[in-house]
């Protein structure tokens, strides 16, 4: 498990979520805000922190079996290199690429296809959605 402290949502972060929202209606996409967000999934990651994902990575071991772009040591070739995950469509070849999928994946993918070779890590919740964030900004 991560001891990692997790960032605490300042105003300003706060602003910066409320104006990119502001833009995408500016934008025009009064039906679907969430097509704005597509260019981007970590967005979708609800209390996700994209940049907790590399030290994660390196505390879980991920680097071990996967490797990871912009994380130090992570090249590992057991596992599917992880370059480019945000633009995949699928996770673990069958799970549809979404945030509550990559989530159930990275917290129990034996759970979700038993016999795989992606080992249970133990991995909280907060961290996985850390993690998920992360990876969506490979592209």
């Amino acid at each position: 498990m991560s001891t990692m402290p997790r960032p605490q949502h300042s105003p300003a972060g706060i602003a910066a979520v409320t104006a990119r929202w502001r833009v995408c209606l500016c934008a025009g996409v009064l039906l679907t805000p969430l097509a704005c967000l597509a260019a981007n999934p970590a967005w979708l990651v609800v209390g996700g922190h994209p940049e907790r994902g590399p030290a994660l990575v390196t505390a879980y071991g991920c680097g071990g079996c996967h490797t990871v772009p912009g994380v130090k040591g992570a090249r590992g070739n057991v596992g599917p290199p992880l370059t480019r995950f945000g633009d995949r469509t699928y996770v673990a070849g069958m799970l549809r690429n979404s945030p509550a999928n990559l989530i159930r994946w990275i917290r129990d993918p034996q759970g979700v296809v038993p016999g795989n070779a992606m080992p249970n890590m133990g991995v909280t919740e907060a961290d996985a959605r850390d993690l998920a964030a992360y990876l969506y900004t490979l592209r």
